[in-house]
């Protein structure tokens, strides 16, 4: 955990955009009105307070009339104007209803801005892929950013908004009735000194007392919340991969070991979380012990001037009434630490990851990727590192001319992939430039991604389902070999789950068929079908995607024969055998 100052002015980047935004009038309006809310309720408050001390005179004098004018209606004589209890409650519930409603209205409204400004951030610049290649090795700012964006987010608009406004009417009630306190209590004497509102100076006292004993109590618990955060996220994430990858598990017969990693990582959570039992066992014994007190201790403080006939009943039960809630603004945070706790953890989350994101976004593209005017792929001084440091290949030249078919082969491990990924801007390690040219690319890799939704949205993918006709879509499955798929066209599924290996290859050239690209790149994405069905796939895009160029990492013989021209990468060196035959062409398979 960072210290008081970094996490201050992080929790105030984090809650002032939205207040400066396009939507900040709307924000403001409804903040202060939630505000304005607030300071009534305490002012009502105090007018209990005053009314408390009439009731009791009223019992005390044994006066029936105003018994019920002050329970039921109002009291209106000598001693001024008094509302009734009924009238004060009902103002008091009509205000506490709209306080909870306009505070979920700002809290919703809050959290969708920063989602919405948090996921553009995210997948801007791929910001995204470069946390997820670089993710240090702690996970401080960046594991699981699916928790950030979905609970953190929430968490902090609902707590933040909670805490400010509970410091807010603590500050108000705190001098609200500081002033009756001092007015009610009367001096003391005490070593021979006359001391003037002595029960402010003794609440004082109990309040800091409380407050200094309740952080040394609980102050452990920012750094457990933090961890408990992240480790139930672990977890979760971890049952929702078993959930993607049923079909691979059940196939190698890993149920035990699954078993294995998940007790391991819910043991992880109890382990946490008992150390938050603990230590909340701990705070809660001392707040418990502290709120029974306080209970009392007014009573105790003011029953010497009680009993000396210097304050009627009334005004004793005003003084407590007083005390009380001075005591209560004071012990703010006493009663508010396991919150304030739990709020730190997730400024501290949420902030980490923002830091992680602008680093992502702001970090220099050692590899510079530049949109050229030629129609060619050039290559130039390219050099390719994994994050551990090891090259793949080191200063090399290499230009694919526009409709050409290149067929990229090499043993495994060579950079096969990441050539691809350079290409396409992904590659942050390594050095040179890539310049693109005019046109559409595709990149396919060789386990296609499904999105939620109908198979529709996935075959369309990355376009909308309304930049296709029915028609070519139906026409792009059946081209493929899926024309058993149109009848489900609209149905929803986990289709990564539903489809086979090949099904998901198929469809996923099917995409291609759709998306017309000029530039189309496959990383091994036909590897899980037959040779002579992967042979018909690409007879197919030599006539559908006629002119376009092709990349592919391919290592069966058969499908290079397909391509103009073979391109080896071994040795951290590009070389190229133009006129080799499939035979010499192909390297071991990967």
């Amino acid at each position: 955990m960072r210290g008081l100052g970094p996490f201050l002015r992080d929790a105030w980047r984090l809650a002032l955009p939205f207040f400066r935004s396009e939507e900040r009038w709307a924000a403001r309006l409804l903040l202060a009105a939630i505000v304005t809310i607030n300071l009534v309720l305490v002012g009502i408050n105090v007018q209990f307070s005053y009314w408390n001390r009439a009731f009791y005179d009223a019992l005390a004098a044994k006066d029936i009339a105003s018994f019920w004018e002050l329970l039921l209606l109002w009291r209106n004589n000598e001693k001024g104007f008094m509302p009734g209890f009924c009238g004060l409650a009902a103002v008091f519930i009509l205000l506490s209803i709209y306080r909870t409603y306009l505070s979920q209205w700002l809290r919703i409204n809050w959290r969708r801005w920063m989602t919405e400004r948090l996921l553009a951030d995210w997948l801007s610049d791929r910001a995204y892929w470069r946390i997820a290649l670089s993710a240090d090795t702690s996970g401080y700012g960046t594991d699981n950013p699916d928790q950030r964006i979905a609970d953190d987010l929430r968490d902090f608009a609902d707590e933040t908004l909670s805490l400010s406004l509970g410091l807010l009417s603590s500050f108000v009630t705190l001098f609200s009735f500081i002033t009756i306190l001092w007015t009610l209590s009367g001096p003391v004497r005490l070593l021979g000194l006359e001391i003037p509102g002595y029960m402010v100076w003794v609440c004082l006292l109990y309040a800091a007392a409380g407050t200094a004993l309740s952080h040394l109590i609980g102050r452990p618990l920012a750094a457990l919340n933090f961890r408990q955060q992240r480790v139930e996220a672990d977890f979760r994430f971890g049952l929702a991969r078993m959930r993607e990858n049923l079909e691979g598990i059940a196939l190698y017969g890993g149920e035990a070991r699954e078993r294995a990693t998940a007790q391991s990582r819910f043991a992880a959570v109890i382990a946490n979380f008992r150390q938050i039992m603990d230590r909340s066992k701990l705070l809660n014994a001392f707040t418990a012990g502290f709120d029974q007190i306080a209970v009392i201790f007014p009573l105790i403080v003011a029953a010497p001037r009680y009993f000396a006939g210097e304050i009627a009943l009334g005004a004793m039960m005003q003084t407590t009434g007083a005390f009380r809630s001075v005591e209560n603004s004071m012990a703010y945070f006493i009663h508010a630490y396991a919150s304030i706790a739990s709020w730190r953890a997730t400024v501290e989350r949420l902030a980490a990851f923002r830091r992680a994101i602008h680093v992502a976004r702001t970090a220099p593209q050692v590899i510079a990727h530049r949109q050229g005017h030629g129609p060619d792929y050039t290559l130039e001084r390219l050099s390719l590192t994994l994050p551990d440091g090891r090259v793949l290949l080191d200063n090399q030249d290499l230009t694919f001319a526009a409709g050409t078919w290149f067929a990229l082969a090499g043993r495994s491990g060579t950079g096969k992939s990441t050539l691809l990924r350079a290409m396409a801007g992904l590659w942050p390690f390594g050095g040179g430039q890539v310049t693109q040219p005019a046109g559409k690319c595709l990149f396919l890799p060789q386990r296609p991604y499904f999105p939620l939704g109908t198979l529709r949205h996935a075959v369309c993918y990355p376009d909308s389902v309304e930049a296709h006709a029915d028609a070519a879509i139906r026409d792009a499955l059946r081209a493929c070999g899926l024309a058993h798929l149109e009848p489900v066209l609209d149905h929803e599924a986990l289709w990564a789950q539903r489809l086979s290996g090949g099904e998901q290859q198929r469809l996923a050239i099917a995409r291609a068929v759709l998306a017309q690209p000029d530039w189309l790149f496959l990383d091994e994405a036909t590897a899980s079908l037959d040779p002579e069905s992967e042979a018909e796939l690409y007879t197919l895009l030599r006539v559908r995607l006629a002119g376009a160029s092709i990349v592919s990492i391919a290592h069966r013989p058969t499908v290079a024969a397909l391509h103009d021209r073979r391109i080896m990468l071994e040795e951290s060196r590009i070389t190229e055998a133009p006129d080799a035959r499939p035979s010499e062409v192909a390297s071991p398979a990967a």
